[in-house]
């Protein structure tokens, strides 16, 4: 299965998108990156998920190649049953060195167990591996920001100090998105300089750039920028 799958991957490999990738995820050693585009990654997903010898896949860690590890994220991504993805996210976790890997792996299944989720997520933000952070601070960003919302998940991420630049750019990345969302709630955190100094400007920073935050706003989140010393 493990050589099926990487005489896959070479066949379906793009020189150009290799080289791109190589300069976008610096994480990753330029001989470990084959060059698979995303679309045909999550089309092999979708194939191999289905079958019962992905197994030995999954459980081949850690993986040689980054596009290994971006097919396995996309297998767990569509696994069906809440309980079998879970444990399989755990497995892996540890072994995702990239952020591209971390952000694109988004179980669907996630969505109709979120009180489950929660509880795994307060244990992953609690972790000393950069990208099960990161990871747990994605799934508050992308599952507990809308109906979801309660004030206790923006104080679990402002707590957050790490001197990692993958977790803090996600933390400025989900205050930057919780500002789009529920703008009046977290902008205390901002005007109370709730994290520390690069990612309070860094939040404030993405906020700007945002289509969802109005140039009102925009301007007064600028005014609150520290100032280097």
């Amino acid at each position: 299965m493990i050589d099926q799958i990487r005489k896959e991957l070479f066949a379906l490999q793009d020189l150009g998108y290799k080289k791109m990738q190589e300069k976008i995820i610096p994480t990753a050693p330029a001989d470990a990156v084959i060059g698979v585009r995303t679309p045909a990654l999550r089309k092999l997903a979708k194939q191999y998920v289905k079958e019962e010898g992905i197994r030995t896949f999954l459980e081949d860690l850690p993986h040689r190649y980054f596009d290994e590890n971006q097919l396995h994220a996309f297998i767990i991504s569509e696994m069906k049953d809440y309980d079998t993805c879970m444990e399989e996210l755990i497995r892996f976790l540890p072994y995702v060195d990239n952020w591209a890997t971390c952000d694109q792996m988004s179980p669907k299944i996630f969505r109709r167990h979120k009180e489950k989720l929660l509880k795994q997520v307060k244990i992953w933000l609690k972790s000393k591996e950069t990208y099960t952070i990161r990871f747990g601070v994605g799934m508050l960003m992308e599952h507990f920001l809308n109906d979801d919302f309660d004030m206790a998940y923006p104080e679990m991420v402002a707590k957050l100090r790490s001197d990692e630049y993958y977790v803090n750019m996600m933390i400025a990345w989900y205050f930057a998105t919780a500002l789009a969302k529920q703008y009046d709630s977290i902008l205390p955190f901002i005007e109370e300089k709730r994290l520390d100094d690069w990612t309070h400007n860094k939040a404030i920073q993405k906020s700007v750039e945002s289509y969802r935050i109005t140039p009102e706003q925009k301007e007064y989140l600028k005014s609150l920028k520290v100032k280097k010393k």
